[in-house]
């Protein structure tokens, strides 16, 4: 491990999280390709071509997803996605969608909590850690994100859960992380942050959060500025050093 943090003058209290990709992943590789989508569109399986186009008009529509700031509820949530997969539909993707088949999209994307697939080492750090830590959940995600971690047996463990969609910002954000801070009444130096996107983590960092790159597939080992993991039990060698 590549443990540049350096040294830690206050005692760590809480441990932030991002959501996808350091708690859980897109079951099938892809946020808005929802897991029961073959069959929605009635094939087998999507040839290459076709998927290509796909992802083309996904990256296209989500411009319209970008500009959606404020989602309060799930209802709106899947308003929003029904309007993203219209979109998408009326792209060249080789695959004719029918206004039921985009519905069907919506709601799997939307409603269906198998979507997220949590490594199990989820379901055995987090317990452990939220009997000395206090937990949060720091995300650019949307309002269902809630309702799976609360059917996953999880939500219960964390102290905060700081949405982008209901706070109207992204991370690096300040207010992503002092609404966070707030909520559990810590101090910045205080407080370890997880998120496997750099300038994530490094925005974390100008407020005095010690920052944590998750880098599950090694591609930043020669990173230098960061303190890397490679999974969650990682962590608490980082915590016994601190």
């Amino acid at each position: 491990m590549n443990y540049t943090m350096g040294v830690l003058i206050m005692k760590i209290k809480a441990i932030l999280f991002d959501s996808g990709r350091v708690l859980n992943h897109p079951r099938t590789g892809n946020w808005f390709i929802p897991p029961n989508f073959n069959s929605i569109v009635n094939v087998k399986n999507v040839k290459i071509s076709n998927y290509i186009l796909l992802l083309k008009a996904i990256r296209k529509a989500s411009e319209y997803l970008e500009k959606q700031k404020i989602v309060l509820t799930e209802k709106e949530e899947f308003g929003h996605f029904l309007e993203f997969y219209k979109m998408v539909a009326k792209e060249p993707i080789g695959i004719k969608l029918t206004q039921q088949q985009v519905f069907e999209i919506a709601k799997d994307t939307v409603y269906n909590d198998q979507r997220f697939l949590f490594p199990n080492e989820v379901f055995q750090i987090i317990p452990k850690l939220s009997k000395n830590y206090k937990l949060g959940i720091i995300s650019d995600t949307w309002p269902s994100l809630e309702r799976v971690f609360k059917n996953a047996g999880l939500r219960s463990y964390f102290s905060t859960f700081v949405m982008s969609s209901k706070l109207g910002v992204n991370k690096p954000n300040e207010l992503m992380f002092t609404t966070a801070l707030d909520e559990l009444k810590i101090k910045p130096e205080e407080a370890i942050f997880i998120d496997d996107n750099e300038k994530n983590v490094e925005g974390a960092k100008v407020l005095g959060i010690k920052g944590i790159l998750m880098d599950r597939k090694m591609y930043s080992r020669s990173n230098e500025k960061s303190t890397i993991i490679t999974n969650l039990n990682e962590i608490e060698a980082i915590l016994k050093d601190a």
